[in-house]
């Protein structure tokens, strides 16, 4: 599943050639792909939306949009999960449609968005709320909000394994697999350790290993590390993630693999002690 990094370099792709475009129709060909509203109504509402904006939040990309129709009305905004193998293209607006596209969108500018998922679970929503879409979801690792003191106390509040906590999005937005196993090494934390055991200089350290990792991720734009993902390098930087029988690169013991609340799990059990 493509994780903070991965979705950020795809806002930042999308960004230059969806901005200031108009959405002329829609093409829904899997209506499943889309959690709300209704397919009448998404076609009827989407279409004539300005797009003002690309930007991600956690794991979603959201387009914010604006209409001329509705001037009094509140905006929407177009938000789309990738999940395990969703992607978003830019084509020509005569590109033939593929298998395992689920919505096209023709834009002003003659091309189209085009939303290809091969297993299906992406999601699409067109709302006016975006809070009951992400409401829910966590801080965003590179807010003034998420703050050592901050991962602390929180970390104290929940009696939970450090792995599954922090892949929770209610809890903190962005993180995945790859990223939580790299942030773990990076801190000197086992996944498995409580979380409410964490010390505040643990706390620190994880701070400041989750913002490098994730940063370091987008700056090799993502991770491509199965046919769902493209361009991105940082696979070639893993520290533990994928590596196992391999060599830690800070103590060069071998890595291990664990099964961690169902995902597999890569650790270094010299620099990660429980």
């Amino acid at each position: 599943m493509p994780e903070l990094p991965e979705v950020e370099t795809i806002a930042r792709t999308l960004r230059p050639a969806l901005v200031g475009e108009t959405i002329l129709t829609a093409d829904l060909r899997w209506a499943r792909s889309l959690a709300s509203p209704s397919a009448r109504k998404f076609k009827e509402q989407i279409q004539g939306q300005n797009i003002l904006a690309v930007s991600r939040r956690a794991k979603f990309l959201n387009l914010q949009l604006s209409t001329l129709r509705e001037p009094q009305g509140r905006p929407f905004n177009l938000f789309v999960h990738l999940r395990m193998s969703g992607d978003l293209y830019i084509k020509k607006a005569d590109a033939v449609p593929e298998k395992h596209d689920r919505l096209r969108l023709t834009l002003s500018n003659d091309k189209l968005l085009v939303f290809n998922d091969t297993r299906k679970f992406g999601r699409v929503w067109l709302t006016d709320d975006p809070e009951s879409v992400i409401g829910r979801l966590g801080p965003e690792p590179f807010s003034d909000e998420f703050t050592p003191q901050w991962l602390y106390d929180n970390l104290r509040r929940h009696h939970r394994q450090l792995k599954p906590l922090l892949l929770d999005q209610t809890f903190l937005a962005g993180l995945g697999n790859i990223y939580t196993d790299e942030s773990l090494h990076r801190a000197r934390l086992h996944p498995l350790a409580a979380s409410d055991a964490v010390k505040l200089k643990q706390a620190e350290r994880l701070h400041e290993a989750i913002r490098a990792v994730l940063a370091e991720g987008i700056r090799r734009n993502g991770a491509s590390i199965d046919w769902v993902y493209r361009g991105g390098e940082f696979q070639n930087f893993f520290r533990v993630y994928d590596r196992e029988g391999k060599p830690c690169p800070v103590c060069r013991t071998k890595i291990q693999r664990l099964v961690v609340g169902q995902r597999g799990t890569h650790v270094c059990p010299k620099c990660q002690k429980m």
